[in-house]
């Protein structure tokens, strides 16, 4: 017999935490029996997990083992050694994120442990209907944000440096970080890795945070991908926006980015590949003259914002409840850079989009 072990700290190992739906900062356990779920975590959280926790039977591992060790990770290993030897199962099948020392002590015991790489991921993907009111909180509140940090930007005054700024105030990359932070704080929700907001230079970076002022005539990528406190799960949306008239070069950017979107959207449906997905997305660039984009066009997101699938060049098959981003972008070291995202949820027939803002480079005249 063979017995599915997750094993970790619930807070910050969503595989485990996807299963057990109990958030404690200690190392935990959630053990498949035959014929039953087992939960261990430390005494002092037992009788709150008994409340919430999605397992038959919720244990410490003192009542299964007569001197546990003083570490909190090897006497929850311990914990799961006792429960597989009074359940007469030798074999054990783990994830990916499960640790060496789990592993360690189970073989100790003569336990056998393997590796399921599908485990705590394939499980994950089909999002649940609390699953998706949960995302689709965390997509409206980032949205919120985007539209405050966007139209903060659009209406601000330059100077005759082309400086941005409201009232004397200048308008930089980490005060319009703060803008976008602070109200996310308000909403529940905090950016764990950080936001972007990247005007020229740094937006000819995908990933570049930016930093210093902004200038009119000139894209700024925003990047929000914020944590619900509460529920774990994530937003995350992508605007480009200009304060002025933008250059014909950085427009025809936007527009090929724009469309390129909208063809990867106009493909998503159940059965339908991430590569193909990609492939779509990558036509519409090439069809405007630019070369392939230097990632691929979007990922799944939800107890992790970066999460499977990957729609690029070896996407495999979407399933109905994947939820993904769309986010192609281009990137050019004169001109800066441009990517737009949305989050849909693809269904069986095709896919339900999220994102309700407006995709133009020009906030003050689209709001």
């Amino acid at each position: 017999m063979t017995a599915t072990l997750l094993a970790g700290i619930p807070a910050t190992n969503m595989a485990l935490y996807h299963r057990c739906r109990f958030v404690a900062g200690d190392p935990a356990a959630w053990v498949k029996l035959p014929g039953e779920t087992v939960f261990i975590c430390r005494n002092i959280e037992v009788d709150r997990a008994r409340k919430s926790t999605n397992a038959d039977r919720v244990i410490a591992p003192a009542d299964v083992v007569d001197d546990p060790s003083g570490e909190r990770d090897v006497m929850t290993a311990q914990a799961v050694v006792a429960l597989l030897r009074d359940a007469n199962v030798g074999n054990v099948v783990g994830d990916r994120s499960l640790g060496l020392v789990y592993v360690d002590v189970l073989r100790e015991a003569g336990i056998e442990v393997r590796l399921d790489r599908d485990l705590g991921v394939a499980d994950r993907r089909s999002k649940d209907a609390d699953e998706l009111t949960h995302l689709r909180h965390c997509q409206s509140i980032t949205e919120r944000a985007m539209r405050t940090a966007c139209e903060h930007i659009a209406r601000a005054d330059a100077d005759t440096g082309g400086h941005l700024h409201h009232d004397g105030t200048p308008v930089t990359s980490d005060s319009v970080r703060a803008l976008i932070e602070l109200l996310l704080i308000d909403h529940g929700m905090a950016s764990e890795h950080g936001t972007i907001v990247a005007g020229l230079p740094h937006c000819a970076d995908c990933h570049d945070r930016g930093e210093g002022p902004l200038r009119t005539g000139e894209p700024v990528i925003i990047d929000i991908f914020p944590r619900d406190r509460r529920s774990l799960y994530w937003g995350d949306c992508t605007r480009t926006v200009v304060h002025g008239t933008p250059t014909p070069e950085l427009a025809a950017m936007h527009a090929a980015v724009v469309e390129s979107k909208a063809a990867a959207i106009a493909t998503i449906q159940a059965g339908v590949t991430g590569a193909e997905v990609h492939a779509a997305a990558q036509g519409v660039i090439h069809a405007h003259g630019f070369d392939d984009m230097v990632h691929g066009t979007g990922h799944g997101v939800g107890l992790d914002v970066h999460e499977a699938p990957l729609l690029d060049a070896k996407g495999g098959p979407l399933v109905a409840g994947d939820v993904l981003t769309i986010e192609p972008g281009l990137y050019h070291e004169q001109h800066g850079g441009v990517r737009v995202e949305d989050m849909v949820v693809v269904t069986d027939t095709g896919h339900d989009n999220f994102n309700t803002l407006p995709e133009s480079l020009a906030w003050k005249n689209a709001l």
